[in-house]
């Protein structure tokens, strides 16, 4: 679709929203990012960025930041940021984003949501997620949920680079396959969700060919970066023990131990059919884990 309407994005200035502007600019589009108002917005704005000052918590700056868009991404997400204002961004700051679509007539929104949401409710911040689902769906917002396994740019580099340090942590059991995504991957499908062919409200489970478990991870990226990666595990009871007395003092924790719980299960894995039909072709683990590497590598070794 052709348009000179911006596409607003919301949570601009982190990891993912940042190559979500990058993809964007790429396919031409005009982009603008909501950007709370103590927030540099220098390199978004010499990029060509239009800034829209405001908060996820102030439905009128949403309002006024949606006003003249044509569509929105947002990969905004207090859990991964954290904050005092962490669970309020994931219950009240995406019902505002919900409400200021359906009041500002948006014609698409695509939501950033996490694979399995809507099977979670002990997962506090995967069931936020289907929580916005479904406030899209109460609104009759035109919408697009995509939903990516877990992050592997977080995952892999959670104790450091792990072919610097030669290991790669992990709390829950090394031998359960689990579905996985690239930043940059999921990036450039939030960026063509603005405009494929897909219909309102679809759920779009997104990952690789397969799913792969952390010491199936260890020995690929292992035998590509020709040395011994291990896999440090946190024993299963250990993460509930911990979630159960820590997490009575920090939420935070009890949820990622829950979440950890729920991969154990196995049932954390994709259906990438309908990623194919919309995207093209689902990036194979093998492939997408020697990449990764090789860039870790050069992290490692950087060239003269």
């Amino acid at each position: 679709m052709t348009t000179t309407l911006p596409v607003l994005v919301v949570g601009a200035t982190g990891s993912l929203g940042g190559k979500v502007v990058d993809e964007l600019l790429g396919r031409g589009k005009n982009v603008r990012a909501l950007v709370r108002p103590t927030t540099d917005a220098s390199r978004l704005e010499k990029r060509g960025v239009e800034i829209a000052r405001g908060d996820m918590l102030d439905l009128d700056s949403l309002v006024a930041a949606m006003t003249g868009a044509d569509a929105v991404i947002t990969t905004a997400a207090g859990y991964t940021r954290g904050g005092k204002n962490a669970h309020d961004i994931d219950t009240v700051g995406n019902a505002n984003l919900a409400e200021a679509a359906h009041r500002s007539g948006i014609r698409r929104f695509v939501l950033t949501s996490i694979l399995t949401s809507d099977r979670t409710p002990h997962v506090p911040h995967f069931w936020h997620k289907k929580l916005a689902e479904d406030k899209l769906v109460q609104l009759g917002v035109p919408f697009v949920a995509l939903r990516p396994g877990a992050f592997l740019d977080q995952i892999a580099t959670m104790a450091g680079n792990p072919i610097d340090k030669g290991r790669l942590i992990w709390m829950a059991k090394a031998t359960v396959p689990l579905t996985f995504v690239r930043t940059s991957d999921l990036a450039a499908y939030l960026a063509a969700a603005v405009d494929a062919d897909a219909a309102n409200g679809e759920r779009i489970d997104i990952g690789w060919d397969r799913p792969v478990s952390m010491r199936e991870m260890a020995d690929l990226m292992g035998k590509r970066a020709g040395r011994k990666i291990k896999v440090w595990a946190v024993p299963s009871v250990v993460v509930r023990a911990a979630g159960a007395v820590v997490g009575r003092f920090n939420p935070v924790v009890k949820d990622m131990a829950a979440m950890f719980g729920w991969f154990d299960t196995g049932r954390y894995v994709a259906d990438t059919r309908r990623q194919e039909q919309l995207f093209g072709p689902v990036p194979t683990a093998d492939d997408t884990l020697a990449r990764y590497t090789d860039e870790l590598r050069a992290v490692h070794h950087p060239q003269p």
